[in-house]
């Protein structure tokens, strides 16, 4: 069989492939709601991928990717309709409009994408987070990082903007350094820490996982998911319900009447958030947990040896995600400062 000759694809002919990609996912985004068709949705699963591979990740937030992505308005907007309206249409027999009140097609093509991007990652995140952290971490520095860059330019800075964001960083910055508790696994424990995570996995830069993993129930969690164990499952499900609706009603409210500083706070929880999922880190002290697992307690961002191979492996990741963010930023709004600078 003779060879065939294969011709390397260049940056050129990449970024149009990218631009084609990137404006079904923008088009299902801005489309009228009657007006989507399947492709739309599609576009739609595909932010739901994102969020979910960010969720499984002690230290990145879902939230950032649907914020970078553009349907945060409207995941917020959709969360919201679950009120008192959607219960007497229920009552009242009126599923049509019902249906139509909560946006439903929506949540179906994001819970496909999440749904089974989560239970998928599961597997392939832990065992990534224990065989090979450094390389993960830096992939979704550079994801983070490229996010504040492209976010911060639509903001109007002034003194109560960096104000704003000096609080959402300290914020971040502490709740991320916070010890590790050993709490129980019931069923009223694992509600209210749900609810808290789920709180935290809907803004940019709070990692809902990592709360998780702060109140000791990331790994049971991750667990009862892996093996489909409904009885563990039932009262965090529970608590992400109670959680989201709430939460998503005062964030919805603050966007609307604080927009600007509600941004800048988010930009600083995403700042905040950067020193926890740093790459390249040392463990000062663990403790036992009572299933005999070793958990780290106490952590020290360090440098890495330039000079090793994991070193330049984790630097070209951690491009690749901030190029990955930089490109699908500017596909959108053609004012991504990296993109402009490159275009030059």
């Amino acid at each position: 069989m003779e060879d065939i000759e294969r011709t390397p694809i260049s940056p050129g002919q990449l970024f149009p492939v990218l631009k084609r990609i990137y404006a079904r996912m923008n088009e299902a985004m801005n489309t009228n709601r009657k007006d989507r068709k399947l492709k739309d949705y599609l576009g739609i699963s595909a932010v739901g991928i994102a969020m979910a591979a960010a969720d499984v990740i002690p230290g990145v937030s879902g939230g950032t990717m649907a914020f970078i992505l553009g349907i945060y308005d409207e995941l917020l907007s959709t969360i919201k309709s679950f009120n008192i309206q959607l219960v007497r249409l229920l009552l009242a027999g009126k599923l049509k409009a019902a249906m139509a009140h909560v946006n439903w097609k929506f949540i179906v093509a994001l819970g496909i994408g999440l749904a089974g991007t989560f239970i998928s990652f599961a597997h392939l995140i832990s065992w990534l987070l224990e065989h090979h952290p450094v390389p993960l971490f830096a992939f979704f520095f550079g994801l983070v990082l490229a996010s504040i860059v492209a976010i911060s330019v639509h903001v109007r800075w002034n003194i109560y903007m960096i104000v704003a964001c000096v609080i959402g960083t300290l914020i971040a910055y502490i709740t991320v350094r916070l010890v590790p508790m050993d709490m129980p696994h019931d069923p009223i424990t694992l509600f209210w820490c749900s609810a808290i995570a789920i709180m935290a996995m809907i803004l940019p830069g709070i990692s809902g996982s990592f709360i998780l993993f702060i109140l000791g129930q990331y790994k049971f969690i991750i667990d009862a998911v892996k093996s489909f164990d409904v009885v563990a499952l039932l009262p965090v499900i529970a608590g992400i319900t109670i959680g989201i609706m709430s939460f998503s009603r005062l964030l919805t409210w603050l966007l609307k009447r604080f927009h600007q500083i509600t941004i800048t706070l988010l930009i600083g929880f995403m700042i905040g958030s950067l020193w926890r999922i740093w790459p390249f880190r040392v463990i000062l002290e663990t403790a036992t947990r009572p299933d005999g697992e070793v958990v780290p307690i106490r952590e020290a961002a360090v440098l890495p040896d330039f000079s090793s191979g994991l070193f330049w492996l984790s630097l070209g990741l951690c491009i690749l995600g901030f190029a990955i963010i930089s490109i699908l930023d500017h596909l959108k709004s053609k004012a991504n400062p990296l993109m402009k600078i490159l275009g030059r």
